[in-house]
């Protein structure tokens, strides 16, 4: 048995009134949550592989949605990671080997340990008690690193699937999820609202941590939705955003973003695009403190809005921005706005893409048979 998550020290976050006497305002202590779960056994005899390979893809994933930091999160159609995973008679019994990574980056190490991916693998094979066989992986990445849209969910919930499919199928999506956890709270913090709708697709909030409860929003199949994806070429590490974040809020602040974040997930299962917007436009805790690491981020956002917008924020933790609007036509001329604020204010050159909501999550998409 395996350690899947981890206990660290966090500074306690506190909430105060800024109108009040600062000597004893209200001041509550509220500690970084870290699942002390760990990853076992969960099928009574070891299966056996029904394929000889498979192809599995996952997609890319918008994290928070504005004042949903940690516990809202949706997958975007088309875009995301590929893993090519095969029964490899050459990798010990137990094993897993990281053959090739290709795509958008190749500076990944290849030591399944060290990588998104292999992490995700060995949770999942451990999960399925897998100690007859050797497997090896190939890893296409279509996502950049440190975009915004979920890179290393990509990988891992490819991976986790992969190895899942491989084996008939034996665990649920649940499991995969904390399988692909071990893998992100090595690489960024425990944190699922990529990981998450990775695997599940759609919108999925993250009701609990300890233990896991994963809530999936349905949006109603007859409304319309596009995502505008502005990609800027600039890194923004998950670590690095993440060590921004202050340590202190007001208590409006507090209450604002609750309100908004209950108003986002009504939005979402009523299929209202207008109300999803504005909530997702009105964090006044994580966006204001990132967005000033991104050139051009807030020019970006008015751009967006003053184009039409329904509601413009960070994609995670940046540099990618996001904006909602209910047609694609008018997802294009927003997106374009959005670019041409990214290299006037910010001097960074950017990728639009208009994309729907990606339902699935990841998904086998090939695969062959002993």
């Amino acid at each position: 048995m395996a350690s899947l998550c981890f206990q660290s020290p966090s500074k306690p976050i506190s909430y105060f009134h800024p109108k009040s006497n600062p000597s004893p305002p209200l001041f509550a202590k509220v500690s970084v949550f870290r699942c002390r779960a760990s990853v076992q056994t969960l099928v009574a005899v070891e299966p056996e592989p029904v394929f000889v390979s498979v192809k599995t893809f996952a997609p890319a994933t918008v994290a928070n949605l504005g004042p949903g930091f940690d516990f809202l999160g949706c997958a975007v159609d088309g875009l995301g990671d590929h893993v090519t995973l095969r029964v490899d008679p050459s990798v010990r019994a137990g094993e897993i080997s990281i053959a090739e990574i290709t795509g958008t980056t190749t500076k990944l190490s290849t030591n399944p340990l060290r990588n998104c991916a292999g992490i995700a693998a060995i949770a999942t094979m451990k999960m399925l008690g897998i100690r007859s066989v050797g497997l090896s992986l190939d890893l296409h990445k279509g996502l950049p690193l440190g975009s915004g849209l979920g890179s290393s969910a990509a990988s891992a919930a490819a991976a986790a699937v992969a190895v899942n499919e491989i084996f008939g199928r034996k665990l649920g999506s649940d499991q995969l999820v904390l399988a692909g956890l071990e893998s992100e709270a090595k690489v960024s913090g425990y944190h699922a609202d990529n990981i998450a709708p990775a695997i599940m697709g759609g919108f999925v909030l993250i009701r609990n941590y300890e233990p896991l409860d994963l809530k999936p929003l349905r949006f109603p199949s007859d409304k319309d939705l596009f995502f505008v994806l502005v990609s800027p070429e600039f890194e923004a590490p998950t670590k690095k955003m993440r060590a921004a974040l202050p340590t202190e809020i007001p208590m409006v602040h507090h209450v604002w973003n609750s309100s908004q974040a209950a108003a986002l997930v009504a939005a979402v299962l009523e299929g209202d695009a207008v109300m999803l917007g504005k909530a997702l436009s009105s964090d006044k805790i994580v966006e204001p403190t990132r967005a000033p690491l991104i050139p051009g981020m807030e020019a970006v956002k008015k751009a967006a809005l003053e184009a039409g917008a329904f509601g413009c924020t960070i994609s995670g933790a940046g540099p990618t921005a996001v904006a909602v609007i209910d047609s694609e036509e008018k997802g294009q001329v927003i997106g374009e706005k959005m670019v041409e604020a990214f290299w006037k204010v910010g001097h960074l050159k950017s990728v639009a893409s208009v994309k729907k909501l990606d339902k699935v999550g990841a998904r086998l998409v090939n695969s062959i048979s002993r």
